[in-house]
C-alpha cells in the first residue's frame, strides 16, 4: 500500500496522507475481496468448472473477472446498461463474458442470480460477503503497517463492503472511521438514522461505483460502533475534489475515490490540530479524457 504525503497545511492542522488504493490490480480495492472470496472457495473445493458470476456497477466485475482468470475458470458479469464504456470495455478484456442489464445494480443482480440458478456458476456479490470484506480489510492493515500512529480513516461508502473491512481494522486498532457518501447515495446514512436497513434512491454523480440501495447487516453493525463517523457530500463537491486531484496531482480517479476526499477538501468533516488523517483512495477505473489540462 502506498501512502502520499498531503502538504502541510491543505487540511488545516492536520497530518495527511493519500492511500493509493487505486494502483491496486484492476484499479481498485475490490481486488482484494475478489481474490479471497475466488481463492477460499477453491481451497475448499467448491469452485465450479463453470466459474464464477457477479452483478456489478463495473468494479467489481473487474475484480471478479480478474481472480476468476488468476485460478483459471470463467467468469460472467451483470453490469447495468449505464455502467461506463470504460469498464465494460475493460471486463472484456480481461476475459469476462458480459451482459449489460436493466439501469440499475439490483436489475443486475437479479439477472446474475439466475444465471448462477441455472448454470451452477457461484454466485459472488460486490460487497455483501464475509469474504468479500475481510479481503477489502487488508487495505488497512497496510495503511497501519506504514503509519502506526494513524489517528483516522476516511472512506468511501457504497454498499458497504470496503467500509466493514476498513473499520473491522481500524477500530482494532483504535483508528476512527469516516464513512462518506454522496447526499445521492446514502445507503449507510440513511440506515444509521432509520435503524435498519434500508432502500433508497439512487442518484449521483459517483452512482457507478456507490449506487447500491442499501447497504449490507455488517456495514450497518459497524457504523454503530464507537468512533465511526457518518458524513455526506454534495456532487459538486465530488467533482471538484476529483479535478483537484488531477490539476495539482495528476491523479486520475474515479468520482467514488474523490467522494471520500471530498469530506475533507469540502469541510464535511473537519479534523482536529495534530491530526493524523489517511484518506483512501478506493479506485481509478475513470475515463481520463474526463479531465482536461490546466483546468
Amino acid at each position: 500500500m502506498a501512502l502520499a504525503p498531503v502538504e502541510q497545511g491543505t487540511w488545516g492542522a492536520a497530518e495527511g496522507w493519500l492511500a493509493l488504493e487505486f494502483l491496486q490490480n484492476t484499479g481498485t480495492f475490490k481486488a482484494r475481496g475478489a481474490f479471497n472470496f475466488v481463492r477460499a472457495h477453491q481451497e475448499a473445493g467448491t469452485l465450479p468448472d463453470t466459474g464464477v458470476t457477479i452483478a456489478s456497477g463495473g468494479n467489481a466485475g473487474l475484480a471478479c473477472a480478474w481472480a476468476a482468470a488468476q485460478h483459471s475458470v470463467p467468469a460472467t458479469v451483470f453490469v447495468p446498461e449505464t455502467a461506463p464504456p470504460v469498464k465494460v470495455g475493460r471486463l472484456r478484456r480481461l476475459g469476462a463474458e458480459v451482459h449489460q442489464i436493466g439501469t440499475e445494480y439490483d436489475e443486475a443482480r437479479e439477472a446474475a442470480q439466475k444465471h448462477a440458478a441455472e448454470t451452477g456458476a457461484l454466485l459472488s456479490h460486490a460487497y455483501d460477503h464475509p469474504l468479500i470484506a475481510a479481503g477489502a480489510g487488508t487495505v488497512m492493515e497496510e495503511i497501519l503497517q506504514a503509519r502506526p500512529d494513524l489517528d483516522t480513516v476516511v472512506v468511501a461508502v457504497g454498499g458497504g463492503g470496503l467500509f466493514t473491512g476498513v473499520a473491522v481494522s481500524a477500530l482494532e486498532h483504535g483508528v476512527g472511521v469516516v464513512a462518506v457518501e454522496p447526499y445521492g447515495c446514502r445507503a449507510l446514512n440513511a440506515a444509521l438514522e432509520a435503524g435498519a436497513v434500508v432502500d433508497v434512491p439512487v442518484d449521483s454523480v459517483a452512482a457507478d461505483s456507490l449506487g447500491a440501495r442499501h447497504v449490507s447487516s455488517d456495514a450497518l453493525e459497524w457504523a454503530r460502533k464507537d468512533g465511526v463517523r457518518s458524513v455526506l457530500v454534495s456532487d459538486e463537491a465530488i467533482v471538484a475534489a476529483r479535478q483537484a486531484l488531477w490539476d495539482d496531482r495528476r491523479i486520475a480517479v474515479e468520482h467514488a475515490a474523490a467522494t471520500a476526499l471530498s469530506a475533507l477538501t469540502s469541510g464535511g468533516y473537519r479534523p482536529r490540530p495534530g491530526e493524523k488523517v489517511a484518506v483512501l483512495l478506493c479506485g481509478a477505473n475513470t475515463d481520463p479524457a474526463d479531465f482536461t489540462h490546466g483546468r
